[in-house]
């Protein structure tokens, strides 16, 4: 009963930002409401608040999140998303492999602890928090290393929601342009949705699709990472647990989408669902930016804000060559 009602009092501390976030997102769309509640959130987050509103809060920043991603799956056709996935994947290849070469040598220059530069660089080529939370157990990385690396992927997150749309409109990049840019350069799920929806609504499809693509590559990785170790000889104190590496939601997305495929949904659910899944998707960005301490990242230390905006730098710039090689 306890754990149930901090729930909702974090949540509602969310929706206190969201719904005016909303509404602005409405009146200047060229912003977009996911902006306008990290926004809201993080300009609140110097204020103190009561312990009963955390858990509730991390809830709507994780879990709401990734329910809202399922709700954004039944305005999708499962044939859409294959050929969405197939067109960017030599993008994703390529992005992948400069954020992992980038973290490996420019770790080794800054001497900062190897597991530092895998979480980082696999969290920059993948899918920021989840990517290092999968890899993490598999390369025994402490809860120091874990919080250092999530912290500074996160710092990135929030620059990119802010920077990618802005460069987009400077660039003339088109809707699906940005969409592929988005999807295969953002860190984290969330931020790629706020930067994407805030460029525009098929931007924000595209690269939900190319992201929740990208976020595949996490089983790859990982068992890479297992089997080197265990070439090496590492033992590792955890086993390989494939319900967290496989994101649950990416499933129940693909679900969603086969649903929308194969079956003739009534005119208003096909566009209600989605339109709950970006409302909520608001709320996670509230939940994300109230939560938020952006002071205490910056004094985490230089040298993995260093490796970190040079990797998301890396695959930022990848990404815009290779799409445009491929025009």
């Amino acid at each position: 009963m306890k754990r149930s009602l901090e729930i909702v009092s974090g949540i509602g501390a969310a929706l206190v930002v969201t719904v005016p976030a909303w509404l602005l997102g409405r009146i200047v769309p060229i912003v977009g409401a996911p902006i306008f509640a990290i926004v809201g959130g993080m300009a609140l987050s110097f204020i103190r608040r009561p312990s009963i509103f955390e858990e509730g809060l991390a809830f709507a920043g994780k879990k709401v999140l990734q329910y809202s991603i399922v709700f954004l799956g039944f305005g999708l056709d499962l044939g859409v998303v294959a050929k969405v996935g197939a067109e960017s994947l030599s993008v994703m290849v390529f992005t992948i492999a400069a954020a992992l070469i980038t973290a490996y040598f420019l770790g080794k220059t800054l001497k900062l602890d190897p597991k530092i530069n895998v979480l980082v660089g696999v969290g920059t080529a993948i899918c920021g928090g989840s990517a290092i939370a999968a890899t993490a157990p598999v390369i025994d990385a402490n809860e120091d290393e874990v919080a250092y690396s999530i912290s500074t992927i996160f710092l990135f997150n929030i620059i990119a929601v802010f920077l990618f749309p802005f460069l987009g409109h400077v660039m003339g990049m088109s809707q699906r342009g940005f969409g592929l840019w988005a999807g295969t350069a953002v860190n984290d799920t969330s931020s790629v949705v706020a930067a994407a929806f805030s460029y525009g609504d098929e931007a924000g499809r595209y690269a939900t699709i190319v992201k929740l693509t990208r976020t595949l590559m996490i089983i790859p990785i990982t068992l890479i990472l297992a089997l080197t170790r265990w070439r090496r000889g590492v033992a590792s104190k955890s086993r390989l647990d494939m319900r967290k590496i496989v994101p649950w939601f990416v499933l129940a997305f693909l679900a969603a989408s086969l649903v929308r495929t194969v079956t003739a949904l009534p005119a208003s659910a096909e566009s209600t669902l989605p339109e709950i899944g970006k409302f909520g998707i608001c709320v996670a960005m509230a939940a994300i930016g109230l939560r938020s301490n952006p002071l205490k990242l910056v004094r985490r230390g230089a040298k993995p804000l260093i490796l970190g905006l040079f990797c998301w730098a890396s695959v930022a710039v990848v990404a815009l060559l290779v799409q445009w090689a491929a025009i």
